[in-house]
């Protein structure tokens, strides 16, 4: 039962999102409004980790079985694809390379702050 509930706090959080979509008129996807609202719930300590801590863990886990049909639609999808295979190959490394450099700068600057302030 406890589990049933995390997974309905979440799924709340969600359809918040949605209405959040259909609401206000900007280009972010509605599951990125639930994020950021479960971002404020969790900072704010509207929601407790302990309250959706379980039901997270294993959204997270079941991940990558979340992007099977997304592969096939590609695979549906190859003709259209074809011709801008190699410019979407060659943004798709570029990215990823990038994020990975930020994300590591971002992650040594703020462990030297936490070592001059800690």
């Amino acid at each position: 039962m406890k589990l049933l509930r995390q997974f309905l706090i979440i799924l709340l959080l969600s359809f918040v999102g949605e209405g959040l979509k259909s609401l206000i008129p900007l280009p972010v996807p509605a599951s990125v409004y639930g994020l950021v609202l479960m971002l404020l719930c969790l900072c704010t300590g509207i929601i407790r980790l302990e309250q959706v801590e379980r039901a997270s863990d294993f959204l997270i886990a079941i991940m990558p079985v979340m992007f099977v049909p997304a592969a096939v639609g590609l695979t549906e999808s190859w003709d259209q694809l074809r011709p801008v295979l190699a410019p979407v190959l060659i943004i798709m490394v570029l990215t990823t390379v990038l994020v990975m450099v930020v994300t590591g700068h971002v992650t040594q600057f703020v462990m030297k702050r936490r070592e001059k302030h800690g």
